[in-house]
């Protein structure tokens, strides 16, 4: 291995130790702890060393963010191939939303800023948009094939992720609920807005 390629590993590997360490400090003290004197306290090196690799704690977070846009993305796509018909796709893509911010839920407050500074530069990222295409095209399918031309595949998509990020919002940011009445409650969201597309 030559020196340039050795300087490029131990790049890589010092970004992702920057990465591991911040992402330790979020799931010890969330995401408003994070700072970049903290992760430099955390991998034993000075403050100007983490922002040789970042540029700033916006950098990393964005970083966060596209990793759980991109897994979350990986999430729906694998739970909708398992399913011919669109209606069945989308019940299960609610059910995988679901899961998704309940498992991964430091990823998810970051995604959809639950208590955490918005990071403008996270929105532009190819993963947000792969990831929601996943469910408007889902629901595109639905209102083409039943020939829906009163239903807007655009409004229906905005208001299935207000419907859907709501349920989740308030079980996680509140008191927690009864898990059974909560996949009741969304099973019903879901089937009632699949009508809503279909008539």
């Amino acid at each position: 291995m030559g020196i340039t390629e050795r300087k490029q590993r131990q790049r890589e590997e010092m970004r992702t130790g920057i990465l591991d360490a911040a992402w330790k400090l979020v799931h010890e003290e969330g995401w408003q702890a994070l700072s970049i004197r903290k992760i430099a306290e955390a991998i034993e090196y000075s403050v100007p060393v983490v922002y040789d690799h970042f540029e700033n704690k916006d950098a990393i977070v964005a970083e966060f963010n596209k990793k759980g846009f991109e897994l979350l993305g990986n999430e729906l796509s694998a739970v909708r191939a398992g399913y011919r018909e669109p209606e069945e796709q989308l019940e299960a893509i609610g059910a995988a939303y679901w899961d998704f911010a309940f498992q991964h839920k430091q990823y998810y407050q970051l995604m959809f800023s639950l208590g955490v500074p918005s990071c403008e530069s996270a929105r532009k990222i190819p993963e947000v948009s792969a990831c929601m295409d996943v469910i408007q095209c889902t629901i595109r399918q639905i209102i083409e094939k039943y020939r829906n031309s009163q239903a807007d595949p655009f409004l229906k998509f905005h208001a299935f992720l207000s419907m859907i990020h709501g349920l989740v919002s308030i079980n996680i940011i509140g008191p927690a609920n009864n898990e059974d009445l909560n996949r009741l409650v969304l099973k019903d969201l879901v089937t009632g807005f699949i009508k809503g597309c279909t008539a």
